[in-house]
């Protein structure tokens, strides 16, 4: 059994932040992660054409600020190679291919103990520490919704993390379900291919463009939330029009007022839009019913036939099948349970990083205020 003062468990941005922070204070720690490198979410499993949606001065990660040569918006390969250079710059070492199964804090020893399977040698690995942090970040595990007869398909089904380009799709129809961020992006690289797309949208969306996000990003200084709502919304109506006539319908309730509540982001249109209005993208309203063959049949009757369904229906997290005895911090979707600005601290030297639907910018000061919080304690 390894004994250290503090265990992360994930080295993903949220899990390197933190180990930074630690660094920063002379804290001594180890990282545990599942997959064989860093990041793997964006080093294996995102599309090639994906770009940071939000302005690279909100995703930096703690004292360490991306080059001056980098766009506004910084593409994949270049955000991998800031954090490859992150890693060599705060000289963290992740313990790579462990899979915690349990972690659970003994109340005589006053430590958390977490048992990680090896995948190299399949033996379990047992480690014990002081304080624990969970840094698993908000994309665990990929989900795809049962639907009936999806077995039977006869084309491909893809998660959008197994999607890399729409190169591959030239001339076939493909169905993408879930209009969040990704599947509105992957529509559109794959209309740019000349595949014959369609996405289902069937909750109401908020869109809106790069250029609106700046400018909100300078009002919220000055502005009262439910005004800062009103005017984006009225912004996306001018520049966007009606989206109706597109099968797109807008909330009643305002775009940052959902973020704030639901942890729903609003869509970043960086080309999509244009698309549907031309008809290289077409939206279907309603879910699946069920799938026979190729033929997938819609709850508003209708059915089309389609050769590949991508599926960008999110994640889910699995802190609750590892995580023993913590009934405060983290809820049963894995997200943090507590209140903002104290959601990061739990019981017991348990802490959570990246957690709280905040995005880059939220992670690097949860980060920060855990490293201060352990030499605090220390």
């Amino acid at each position: 059994m390894q004994e250290q003062v503090a265990i992360i468990v994930g080295a993903g941005t949220s899990g390197l932040a933190i180990a930074a922070c630690l660094s920063q204070q002379s804290i001594p720690y180890i990282i545990l992660e599942r997959e064989d490198c860093i990041a793997s979410l964006w080093k294996k499993y995102a599309y090639d054409r994906l770009h940071l949606h939000l302005a690279k001065e909100l995703c930096e990660l703690p004292y360490m600020s991306f080059p001056a040569s980098y766009p506004k918006y910084v593409p994949k390969n270049m955000f991998t190679q800031y954090l490859d250079d992150y890693v060599s710059h705060f000289k963290i070492s992740p313990m790579y291919q462990r899979n915690v199964e349990s972690a659970e804090y003994n109340e005589v020893s006053k430590r958390w103990f977490v048992k990680a399977r090896n995948a190299s040698s399949g033996e379990v690995e047992i480690y014990c520490a002081k304080f624990l942090v969970v840094a698993t970040g908000e994309t665990t595990n990929p989900y795809i919704p049962e639907v009936e007869g999806l077995n039977t398909f006869t084309g491909e089904v893809l998660h959008s993390t197994q999607f890399k380009s729409g190169k591959d799709f030239k001339n076939k129809n493909v169905l993408v379900v879930g209009s969040g961020n990704s599947g509105m992006e992957i529509a559109l690289d794959l209309a740019n291919h000349g595949a014959k797309t369609s996405i289902i949208i069937r909750s109401p969306i908020h869109i809106l463009s790069r250029e609106m996000m700046d400018f909100t990003r300078i009002l919220m200084k000055y502005l009262k939330p439910s005004l800062l709502d009103s005017l984006v919304v009225m912004l996306s109506k001018l520049v966007y029009g009606d989206l109706t006539k597109y099968g797109i319908r807008r909330p009643t309730e305002g775009p940052f007022y959902m973020k704030r509540m639901y942890g729903k982001y609003p869509l970043l249109d960086v080309g999509t839009c244009k698309k549907i209005k031309s008809g290289e993208i077409q939206v279907l309203p309603a879910e699946i019913l069920n799938i026979r063959g190729n033929d997938i049949i819609f709850k508003n009757g209708k059915s089309h036939p389609f050769d590949t369904i991508v599926f960008c229906t999110g994640f889910k997290r699995s802190t609750n099948l590892w995580l023993k005895g913590d009934d405060y911090l983290l809820n049963e979707n894995g997200l943090a349970k507590p209140n903002n600005p104290n959601h990061w601290k739990g019981k017991n030297g348990l802490y959570c990083v990246g957690l709280l639907q905040k995005g880059f910018y939220g992670a690097s000061t949860e980060a920060q205020n855990i490293a201060n919080d352990i030499k605090f304690i220390m």
